[in-house]
């Protein structure tokens, strides 16, 4: 399929906003769920761009990073969208045009397409009875969902700022117990004050960790489920559309055959034939819109279905490492009062 086996290319932000412009042009349209790209940060790229070398740059240069992985991640792993010759060219082709018009694609932006997608198929004209009941309790699943994905987003956001609150509480902890130890004219008790400050700046490293892992492991597990649903909705919404313009050209058809009969009634043979030649197109229309229908519908199910099974597989992945990390952290935590135990006993 690749040229070669390993390649390295470099791509900017925005040819990764305009692949995902390219595979949603051609594919969203058949019911394929198309992974959404990462959030834009116009405040993070700032700090970037003008070289401010702060944690918070740091950090955001990684969390794009991590980011922009798994987004690729999700796209090679489809087999329909590994397939697409815009996706190879994207990782082999060493210089691409540049991506423009792509600012709609990211952030709130992506949201808002989205959003905007749904309004448009509930202000359609005929309101669609639904025959498969699947279709309909899966969507219904989708919603509530993402309605549970946004409130624990949220959990996990407080529970990040949280810990960044109790790390500074904690330093400032350690470092008043340290002077209080340096102004102590009791040996022992003076060591141990000390012994316990170095114990509390252990102590706030590993709450550094923690609010990392919260943030890296939970938190942006859960913007991209987020989005992911989002883009689950979408795929519901083209199946909506699809059947919708079946329904239209029904309607046409009839018209047509209306039409028709008016013209037998006024005895108008002379547009007779045109008459027969529009029935037969929009007679064609309807058979290949109700497949097209059915086409969307299969692909739909298909791929919602294999998104389940990748949720799963992710969830439990990042549960693991996320529960892994805390236990190794309340290990070292326990390694690190049983070493200051000795010095709290030897204060005489």
């Amino acid at each position: 399929m690749f040229r070669s086996q390993t390649f390295s290319v470099r791509r900017r932000f925005s040819d990764f906003l305009g692949l995902y412009e390219k595979l949603s042009v051609k594919q969203c349209l058949q019911g394929c769920i198309i992974p959404p790209p990462p959030e834009k940060s116009v405040m993070g790229m700032t700090k970037v761009k003008v070289g401010m070398d702060d944690p918070s740059s740091v950090e955001f240069v990684e969390r794009r990073r991590a980011a922009l992985e798994r987004y690729l991640q999700r796209i090679v792993s489809h087999p329909t969208l590994l397939q697409d010759p815009d996706v190879r060219e994207f990782l082999e082709r060493e210089e691409l045009p540049r991506a423009v018009n792509t600012q709609a694609l990211s952030g709130a932006g992506f949201l808002k397409m989205i959003n905007k997608a749904s309004d448009a198929v509930n202000k359609m004209t005929i309101k669609m009875n639904e025959a498969d009941t699947w279709f309909e309790d899966k969507f219904q699943e989708v919603e509530n969902e993402e309605q549970q994905l946004r409130k624990l987003s949220a959990v996990v956001d407080s529970l990040v700022n949280h810990r960044k609150e109790l790390c500074m509480n904690t330093a400032l902890f350690a470092k008043s117990m340290a002077m209080l130890g340096n102004s102590e004219d009791n040996t022992a008790l003076s060591r141990a004050l000390s012994q316990l400050a170095e114990v509390e700046d252990k102590m706030e490293a590993l709450h550094q960790e923690q609010a990392a892992n919260d943030f890296f492991v939970l938190g942006e597990l859960l913007c991209d489920y987020i989005r992911l649903v989002g883009a689950v909705r979408g795929c519901f919404d083209q199946r909506m559309r699809a059947w919708q313009r079946w329904q239209d050209a029904q309607s046409s058809l009839q018209k047509k055959r209306e039409a028709e009969a008016k013209l037998l009634w006024a005895n108008k043979p002379d547009k007779l034939q045109q008459a027969k030649d529009d029935i037969t197109e929009w007679e064609s229309r309807v058979t290949q819109y109700e497949r097209d229908f059915d086409r969307v519908g299969m692909m739909v199910r298909k791929e919602v279905l294999r998104f389940e099974k990748e949720k799963v597989k992710d969830f439990k992945s990042q549960i693991i490492r996320y529960l892994e990390s805390m236990l190794q952290s309340q290990q070292r935590l326990i390694k690190f009062w049983e070493a200051f135990l000795p010095e709290a006993k030897a204060i005489a």
